[in-house]
């Protein structure tokens, strides 16, 4: 684990700090979805897994060339997608667990540098979450309060992105390991909660987060006790943080918003059906406007808020389905179905078999006639 103090020399940063700063000189677009640093070395971790890179990034849309570009910015969904397809061309089913494994602090540019420069763990884990919506957009990171522990909580609100499981593997894997290099290899959280269901190989991250590890969870998140963060971070730089902290800031100064009014309620309609049926007024609140103002928009779009909660749940369902260990009955429960048959109902009228028949059937072959999105 690297420990020398970051200012002998600033070469030591190297490509970290000269990169970033070398980078912000050249390019002012601006950060458009997620900095390209999150994904520092995925050619290479992609070929060690034994896949192709470049029909994984071509298939994602990616420009090899910009995950040489730390400061460069890649489109959130194509990030999450890229992940999810290594995952599918490697027939690694934990990729994004093994990429955060591996992934160091360093390598996340200038996100990474604003948690190694932090006076303490605590002020590290704070000063990334107040970051990273300039390092990622569309997303929720918070640290909430809960006594004697702290919990942080990851999740991206992007409406467009439906299969995000490795993205969430490999973040909290990422701050698993900012985590440890301030409080040493064997610290381990009390508990990590993911959102999507259990995988097959689900001990596996019970081994490399050495904790109880829960799915099906309102968020992903990491609970963190408050005893262990008041240790002093290693490389510890106020001065470096200030400069991280307005290069961050600056690369987001003309960043335009990203999400369509259609994309960002679907992204609420998702995280209201875990509590049930989505409710017209309560996901408009969330979006900070009326009832009215949100169906006018969406009429606008020729879609209504029942069609919207309609289409998201197909989208889920066919999603769900596809993950063959996961009871239909927990799936009625994640689509805000107080009972089976109300689901199973639905799905009929979506794709005219039930959920069963859909999943025996072969859900490749049956995806194709599914509606299209909105």
């Amino acid at each position: 684990m690297h420990t020398e103090p970051l200012l002998q020399p600033l070469t030591g940063f190297t490509p970290g700090l000269n990169g970033a700063l070398s980078a912000l000189g050249q390019h002012e677009a601006g950060n458009r979805g997620v900095l390209a640093a999150a994904a520092s070395g995925l050619s290479e971790f992609i070929l060690s897994k034994g896949a192709d890179v470049d029909r994984v990034l071509g298939l994602c849309r990616i420009n090899p060339e910009l995950l040489q570009q730390p400061t460069l910015s890649l489109g959130l969904p194509n990030y999450c997608q890229v992940l999810e397809e290594a995952a599918v061309q490697s027939g690694c089913d934990n990729f994004g667990l093994h990429y955060g494994k591996q992934f160091k602090p360093q390598s996340l540019g200038l996100i990474g540098y604003i948690g190694l420069c932090s006076s303490t763990v605590e002020a590290a884990i704070q000063n990334v979450v107040n970051a990273f919506p300039f390092h990622q957009h569309n997303t929720l990171t918070r640290l909430v309060d809960k006594g004697d522990h702290y919990r942080f909580d990851y999740q991206v609100r992007h409406g467009s992105i439906l299969c995000k499981r490795q993205d969430a593997e490999l973040t909290l894997g990422m701050i698993l390991n900012l985590l440890r290099h301030g409080l040493g290899k064997s610290w381990a959280p009390r508990e990590v909660h993911f959102e999507h269901p259990r995988p097959h190989q689900w001990h596996e991250h019970c081994k490399i987060f050495d904790a109880p590890v829960y799915f099906d969870q309102p968020y992903n998140s990491l609970l963190i006790a408050k005893r262990d963060l008041q240790r002093a971070m290693p490389e510890r730089d106020q001065t470096l943080l200030l400069v991280m902290q307005d290069a961050i800031r600056r690369l987001n100064a003309d960043a335009p918003s990203q999400q369509s009014i259609v994309d960002s309620a679907r992204s609420r309609v998702r995280q209201a059906l875990l509590r049930g049926e989505p409710v017209l007024d309560e996901v408009a609140d969330k979006l900070g406007l009326s009832a009215s103002s949100l169906q006018r928009r969406l009429r606008e779009q020729n879609l209504s808020f029942t069609q919207l909660v309609d289409k998201v749940r197909c989208e889920l369902a066919t999603h769900y389905l596809q993950q063959q260990q996961l009871p239909i009955s927990e799936m009625a429960l994640l689509l805000g179905y107080s009972e089976v048959s109300a689901f199973s109902r639905a799905f009929r009228r979506w794709f005219g078999v039930s959920p069963r028949q859909w999943r025996q059937a072969g859900a490749s072959e049956e995806s194709a006639t599914a509606p299209s999105r909105v």
